[in-house]
């Protein structure tokens, strides 16, 4: 990955379960198009899954910054909604504060930022209660083989 950087920008609407997952889709479909891995590529698409959909649930709108860098990609999201309270809390399987209406649906099982960390190299998080949530990612692609 060498050269400079490629970049994209994708908005997320809050609650829009129907159009939920098409941003990470997107994401997906350009690294399998410029030949990554396909073990590195299902990772970050599972990582930008994620904080998507903690947008669709949780706020009322967000954008996904995608950035493929010389030495690794990069993943900002950052949302208008109810903030984390607690960070490390969050973190921990199986927690959530997603409504029973999201959890119905199939979602809101508390993986989402556990997810987020096991796919990512580094995971950021800052959150403001009553504003927003900003989670930044870096993924480093595997060394080509010689």
């Amino acid at each position: 990955m060498q050269g400079k950087a490629l970049e994209w920008a994708y908005e997320i609407e809050g609650k829009d379960f129907r159009n939920a997952g098409k941003v990470s889709s997107k994401v997906k479909e350009i690294l399998k198009e410029l030949g990554f891995d396909p073990a590195f590529v299902r990772g970050v698409a599972i990582a930008s899954y994620e904080a998507e959909m903690n947008v669709v649930c949780h706020a009322e709108k967000g954008t996904l910054h995608f950035a493929i860098l010389p030495e690794a990609l990069k993943i900002v999201v950052e949302d208008q909604g109810p903030g984390i309270p607690d960070i490390a809390l969050a973190m921990q399987e199986g927690y959530s504060t997603a409504p029973a209406e999201i959890r119905e649906m199939g979602f809101g099982a508390g993986m989402g930022l556990p997810n987020m960390k096991k796919n990512t190299d580094e995971l950021n998080i800052a959150s403001t209660v009553g504003k927003g949530t900003v989670v930044e990612m870096v993924i480093r692609p595997p060394l080509p083989r010689e």
